[in-house]
C-alpha cells in the first residue's frame, strides 16, 4: 500500500503556483510515511516547462500540459498553434487522463478550483466518485474583495468550489492578513478553511552545482520572480549605486522579455559598479541566496515573499501594481508587522533603491512575530483528511485506466474561456 496525491497548477503567468505545490510535494514526502506508516508517490502537473527546472522527492514527477500565456489581446497558446478551445480541451482530456491512471488518495489543486476555463471539472467529478479527499490551496491574499467576489461569481460562486473540496488551507497566518474577514473567501469556504501559516520554514532547495550563481559575500540581491513583468524593477536596480564593499547579484527570471533583459544589461554595463554586479536569469538555490545576502530588493510575489520571510535578511518589496491588487495588499500586510520595508512602484528609482540598500546592509531583521511554519503542519493536515475519506472498493489497474473526461469541442470551449486567470 502507498499514498498517491496529485496536485494541479495552471502557470499562465509566472511560477510561483508550480513552486508552491513543489513545496508541498517535499513536506508530504517527508511527514506522511512518518504519520501514516506508509510510502507517498506523486504527480505534478504544471503549465510551464521550467516548472520542471526545480527537483521533486524521489518517486514524483512532474507532467507539464501545453500553456497558455498572456499576450495584449488575453490569453492564448504559449506555443501549440491552437485556438483556446483547442488547447482547453487538449489539456482537460490529458489532465482527466492523467488524474485517472494515479487514481489518487488526495488531490491538491492550487488557487484557481476548476482550473483554466474548467479544464478540472470533469476530473473532479470522477475524483468525487472515488471518494478521492479534494484540497484547494490558497495564497493567503486573494485580490481586492470586490474582485474575488466578481471571480467567485465567474465560476458559479464559492458554493460551486464547495460540491468537489472538502477543505482549503490558506497558506498564511490570520493576524497578518485573513481573507475571511475581508471578504476574500466567501462563507460556503469558510468553515472549510485552515489557516497553515506561510510556507517558509523547511522550503525545498537544491543543491550548489557548477552552474550555480556564487558570489563573494556581502552581497545585495535583487530578483523579480519569473520575470514577465519585471523589467522596471530589474532596470533599477541595475542602475543602483552598489553599497560600498558589497557585490550585486539581479535575478532577472526566466520569463523576461528578452529585450527587458537587454535593457538591465545594458545600464549594467555602463553603471559606474559594473564589475561589481552580476546578471542572471535563473538561479535554482534562491532561498540560500536570500539568506546569505546582505539585503534583498522584490517583488511582492508569494513564493519569494515566503522565501525572504524565512530569513533575517532586511527586504524591500516593491510589489506589481497591475492586473491585481494581490502585491500591494500583501506588502502592506507585512509593512504593518514589521517583516518588511515597501516602496510603490510610482516612487521607484534607482536613488531610491541606493537610498535603502546603504542602509539595509547595516542590519537585520527579525520576523519570530508572523508564523512561518506552514510546510511543518502540510504533512499532518494532509493525514487528517486521508483518516476522513470513505471506504471505497479497490481501486483498478493503473495500466487499465481509460481517461473518464469527454473533451469539449472546440467551440463550445472557446465559448467559455473566462479572462480570471493569473
Amino acid at each position: 500500500m502507498s499514498i498517491t496525491v496529485v496536485l494541479y497548477s495552471h502557470d499562465s503567468v509566472g511560477l510561483g503556483h508550480a513552486r508552491r505545490n513543489r513545496a508541498l510535494a517535499h513536506a508530504l514526502a517527508a511527514d506522511l510515511p512518518r504519520l501514516t506508516g506508509q510510502p507517498v508517490r506523486g504527480l505534478l502537473i504544471a503549465g510551464h516547462p521550467d516548472a520542471t527546472a526545480d527537483s521533486l522527492p524521489p518517486g514524483w514527477d512532474w507532467l507539464v500540459l501545453p500553456g497558455f500565456t498572456r499576450t495584449a489581446e488575453g490569453y492564448a497558446s504559449r506555443n501549440l498553434d491552437v485556438s483556446n478551445g483547442r488547447l482547453t480541451a487538449l489539456r482537460s482530456s490529458t489532465a482527466a487522463a492523467a488524474i485517472k491512471a494515479m487514481s489518487p488518495d488526495l488531490f491538491i489543486a492550487d488557487r484557481h478550483p476548476f482550473g483554466v476555463d474548467e479544464e478540472l471539472l470533469d476530473s473532479l467529478k470522477w475524483l468525487r466518485s472515488q471518494g478521492t479527499r479534494c484540497v484547494l490551496g490558497m495564497r493567503e491574499v486573494l485580490d481586492s474583495p470586490a474582485a474575488a467576489r466578481a471571480e467567485w461569481d465567474r465560476i458559479g460562486g464559492a458554493s460551486a468550489a464547495a460540491e468537489f473540496y472538502h477543505a482549503v488551507w490558506v497558506y498564511g497566518d490570520p493576524s497578518v492578513y485573513n481573507p475571511i474577514t475581508s471578504g476574500e473567501i466567501p462563507a460556503p469556504l469558510a468553515t472549510r478553511t485552515r489557516f497553515t501559516g506561510y510556507l517558509s520554514h523547511g522550503r525545498p532547495t537544491d543543491e550548489l552545482s557548477d552552474s550555480s550563481v556564487r558570489a563573494p559575500r556581502p552581497y545585495v540581491l535583487s530578483m523579480v520572480g519569473g520575470g514577465s513583468d519585471g523589467g522596471r524593477l530589474a532596470l533599477a536596480a541595475a542602475q543602483a549605486r552598489v553599497p560600498a564593499g558589497h557585490r550585486h547579484i539581479i535575478l532577472t527570471g526566466p520569463q523576461m522579455p528578452p529585450e527587458d533583459h537587454s535593457r538591465v544589461q545594458k545600464a549594467v554595463a555602463a553603471s559606474p559598479d559594473a564589475a561589481q554586479i552580476q546578471v542572471t536569469r535563473l538561479a535554482p538555490h534562491v532561498p540560500q541566496l536570500v539568506r546569505e545576502a546582505a539585503a534583498v530588493v522584490s517583488m511582492a510575489g508569494y513564493n519569494s515573499t515566503a522565501e525572504i520571510m524565512a530569513t533575517t535578511t532586511p527586504a524591500l518589496l516593491v510589489p506589481r501594481a497591475t492586473r491585481r491588487a494581490e502585491q500591494p495588499r500583501r506588502a502592506r500586510a507585512l509593512a504593518a508587522v514589521g517583516a518588511v520595508d515597501t516602496l510603490a512602484l510610482e516612487e521607484l528609482s534607482a536613488k531610491a533603491l541606493s537610498r535603502w540598500l546603504v542602509d539595509a546592509v547595516t542590519r537585520r531583521c527579525d520576523r519570530d512575530a508572523v508564523d512561518l511554519d506552514g510546510l511543518t503542519r502540510i504533512g499532518a493536515l494532509a493525514a487528517a483528511e486521508l483518516s476522513l475519506a470513505p471506504p471505497v472498493p479497490a481501486r483498478p489497474d493503473p495500466a487499465a485506466a481509460r481517461c473518464a473526461a469527454t473533451p469539449l469541442s472546440p467551440p463550445a470551449a472557446e465559448a467559455r474561456i473566462e479572462s480570471h486567470v493569473s
